[in-house]
């Protein structure tokens, strides 16, 4: 699996330094089920993904549904178990973060999110 850095240049901020990227049809399937939790610094990026649920996870995480330039299109801040996000048409990934992660980083719809693989 390949890694990820994230970050908001607008904000100078930096969302995660080991971003695990799920690009393939088995890592999208899986997700994060079976963890207990992500630490900071960690993700993971669904690409492509327009939706995302949280049946089977057992703790919160924020989304961010991004565009294919890195837009934050859309915000999930603690999205909670058994929970799911509505569908984001233009949408190419969603960001999936330690619950808190946006917030902290001061990320906003409109802001762009800047991926480089580790």
């Amino acid at each position: 699996m390949r890694y990820l850095r994230a970050e908001n240049p607008a904000r100078g901020s930096v969302l995660g330094t080991r971003i695990a990227l799920a690009d393939r049809w088995w890592y999208r399937l899986r997700g994060l089920l079976g963890r207990s939790e992500l630490r900071p610094g960690e993700g993971l990026v669904l690409r492509p993904c327009r939706a995302v649920h949280m049946l089977g996870m057992s703790f919160s995480l924020d989304v961010a549904f991004l565009d294919h330039r890195g837009g934050v299109l859309a915000s999930y801040h603690a999205l909670p178990p058994g929970r799911r996000t509505r569908w984001h048409a233009a949408a190419a990934d969603a960001l999936e973060l330690p619950a808190g992660t946006l917030a902290a980083t001061g990320t906003v719809e409109g802001d762009t999110i800047v991926c480089t693989e580790v």
